[in-house]
């Protein structure tokens, strides 16, 4: 299918796969698309809350199914022309043909947005169903990145799995297909969120080994409340760590102290990945600033010891 003429994207900004070359460590925040007045409020108010701390950029995910493509969309804009902050859309394959995507980074690239997460996504409704391609549409993610780089002057970034993709029949098989993202054209990659640092050094030990150089940038996301663990399966591909579960079972009726657990264990996490070499921290956030910005001030706390 003919692309047409690549986007010419104004006054184009910093390609993300650059900065995490260039400027490691980055730290970088995760944000969802409101979808309710009081939400979109405080989606802003996080916004707003990290701006100070300068990420290298923030991310903008998209519903299931592309539910919040327009939400998105506008999300992404707005950040771009009205902070100072870098933002990168994410862009998902789920019910969208190729000429509802190419609409899609037309958009961004009229606002001059440059940088994309590709990922194939989850169908809409029920993550583990059956995922059923657009008769008009893409197949795969490594397909969506192609689409994407042959649109104009993208930085294109994809999704990694610590543990693997739930729809990957084994470790050795989902490492070829991330691999394969990589080769079609994308600079970098985010995990999924996970909880034990050593899932994301197995991910990043078997992709060198299998000769791919692409960054990884570890997702994190503190656990806050106890029915992050219940959910764990569903959020990271990848059961919770028992002794990390048996740690937050003790305090499970006080929310305070899960909470202070939460921060303190991805503080930890996080020094443990730094100390390693990763390229940097992607902060899943879920809208909220407080506990990313107590791990922020932690991080930066040990780093001036």
């Amino acid at each position: 299918m003919a692309l047409g003429l690549p986007s010419v994207l104004p006054n184009p900004q910093p390609a993300i796969g650059e900065l995490i070359r260039d400027h490691q460590p980055t730290f970088s925040f995760e944000f969802m698309p409101p979808k309710t007045e009081q939400g979109e409020r405080l989606l802003w108010q996080a916004i707003r809350e990290l701006e100070s701390l300068r990420p290298s950029f923030v991310s903008i995910t998209y519903g299931a199914g592309g539910s919040t493509r327009d939400t998105t969309v506008a999300v992404t804009e707005r950040i771009a022309t009205e902070t100072t902050l870098l933002p990168m859309a994410h862009l998902t394959a789920v019910n969208h043909s190729v000429a509802e995507l190419r609409h899609v980074i037309g958009r961004l690239a009229a606002a001059g947005v440059r940088n994309v997460l590709a990922v194939r996504g989850d169908p809409p409704g029920d993550p583990t169903g059956e995922w059923v391609p657009h008769p008009e549409g893409v197949l795969y993610a490594e397909d969506l990145v192609r689409l994407v780089r042959d649109s104009g002057d993208f930085s294109v970034g994809v999704a990694a799995f610590p543990y693997k993709h739930p729809r990957s029949p084994d470790i050795a098989t989902d490492t070829a297909y991330f691999v394969r993202k990589c080769r079609a054209g994308a600079e970098f990659a985010i995990t999924q969120m996970f909880f034990d640092a050593e899932d994301y050094l197995r991910l990043r030990d078997r992709v060198a080994a299998s000769g791919c150089d692409t960054p990884i940038l570890p997702g994190v996301m503190p656990v806050t409340q106890i029915s992050t663990i219940e959910r764990s399966v569903q959020l990271s591909g990848a059961p919770f760590p028992p002794a990390l579960a048996a740690r937050f079972e003790k305090v499970a009726d006080d929310p305070e102290a899960v909470r202070r657990l939460g921060v303190e264990q991805a503080s930890e996490m996080c020094r443990r990945l730094l100390d390693e070499g990763v390229p940097g921290i992607h902060f899943i956030t879920f809208n909220r600033s407080t506990a990313t910005r107590e791990i922020w001030q932690n991080l930066q706390a040990g780093a001036r010891v």
